[in-house]
């Protein structure tokens, strides 16, 4: 499964798009564009599924690097600083990686 079989491309190209530069990314703003935030829970989860590369049932710091090559190849890498900010508003319960609940949360924000 691709996220293309969740969300149509032309939002994933637009929200890729307006974050194409260093540390212009912003988890509330490209949820928002890409149509994740306006679907129903079960998508938002399959999404989930598709960035927790190694499904080990979180998305894990190193994992939240390539968040936007989940939407599409060429997206680029987050930065460090964009890596840290996005696992800092998501991790409410302050183990160090992104929850199935905390992800759904984050993108509901």
């Amino acid at each position: 499964m691709a996220m293309s079989s969740i969300l149509n491309h032309d939002d994933i190209k637009k929200a890729l798009d307006a974050c194409k530069a260093p540390d212009s990314f912003n988890h509330k703003s490209f949820f928002e564009m890409v149509g994740l935030k306006a679907k129903a829970s079960d998508d938002v989860k399959k999404a989930f599924h598709l960035l927790d590369a190694d499904n080990s049932g979180f998305i894990e710091e190193e994992e939240l690097k390539f968040v936007l090559k989940a939407f599409a190849t060429d997206g680029r890498d987050l930065t460090d600083k964009e890596t840290k900010a996005f696992l800092q508003a998501a991790d409410k319960d302050g183990d160090g990686k992104i929850g199935a609940e905390e992800f759904a949360a984050l993108v509901r924000e």
